[in-house]
């Protein structure tokens, strides 16, 4: 299947470890490539396989929804590439972009000195971002109407910065893991479509109250908004990998941000 230029990496048939969150797709066969979507950033691209019934019929109206998925502050890890899967198995083109130049590390000072060094940098990491919104669009199985952001920790955070960057291509949807927020009216009033914020009330990074100023800004500007406040839990507590790991609350996050997805995009 040759749907965009890219290294083809095969057709991904193997049940991950995160299917705990999700089992209800397994049988879904999986196709995906890693894609060179902005300068010299790759991404990892993933999809559901075409039908035989599919394949036939080249109804240029079978397009699905897209997701732009925006890893935390460890770079674009095996972790969110299986999360990628997952989320394609639920009928969605997702494309894990990356913001740290093909870097991945588990250590905490590099991982602070990548974010600080994209912080510092917000423009690039935007058009990074806005890149792979319009390369998104340009593939024939996504609908353009259709595209969605979603970042956990620092990745949250860059989620929230493509909705206030995207107005020359709005996105559809926005969705954010426990990333850092803004809270005055003027600048969430760019934002034009529904927003998903998940987060923990043990978060030491992200406040409770940083979080209700959020939701009450959104309320303001008339944006449609599902935030939930997980209690006792604390920051990254979806990832898998980290300490916090709260495998309860994940499975019922992730359920809502696919019944969100649903909802405002379809599948």
């Amino acid at each position: 299947m040759n749907l965009v230029e890219g290294q083809f990496l095969g057709t991904v048939t193997n049940v991950t470890s995160l299917t705990n969150l999700d089992n209800s797709n397994l049988g879904v066969n999986l196709e995906n490539r890693t894609v060179n979507y902005f300068d010299q950033a790759s991404g990892y691209l993933v999809y559901p396989a075409l039908t035989k019934e599919n394949k036939d019929s080249n109804n240029k109206n079978d397009t699905l929804p897209a997701v732009i998925m925006i890893h935390e502050n460890k770079g674009l890890n095996d972790n969110i590439k299986k999360m990628a899967n997952l989320l394609a198995r639920n009928g969605y083109v997702v494309l894990a972009v990356d913001l740290f130049k093909g870097e991945v590390t588990t250590d905490r000072n590099r991982s602070s000195e990548l974010s600080q060094y994209v912080g510092d940098n917000q423009d690039i990491a935007t058009a990074n971002l806005k890149s792979a919104v319009k390369y998104l669009s340009s593939l024939p199985n996504v609908n353009p109407e259709k595209i969605v952001s979603l970042g956990w920790c620092f990745g949250g955070g860059q989620s929230l910065q493509l909705a206030l960057n995207s107005q020359d291509h709005p996105v559809a949807a926005t969705i954010i893991y426990y990333g850092r927020l803004l809270t005055d009216n003027a600048s969430l009033a760019k934002i034009k479509w529904p927003v998903l914020g998940i987060f923990g009330d043990q978060d030491k990074s992200i406040s409770v109250d940083s979080v209700k100023a959020f939701e009450m800004a959104l309320n303001s500007n008339g944006i449609p908004n599902e935030i939930y406040i997980y209690k006792g839990v604390g920051h990254a507590f979806a990832n898998p990998s980290g300490e916090n790991y709260a495998p309860k609350e994940t499975r019922d996050a992730w359920q809502k941000t696919l019944a969100f997805l649903e909802k405002h995009v379809g599948s």
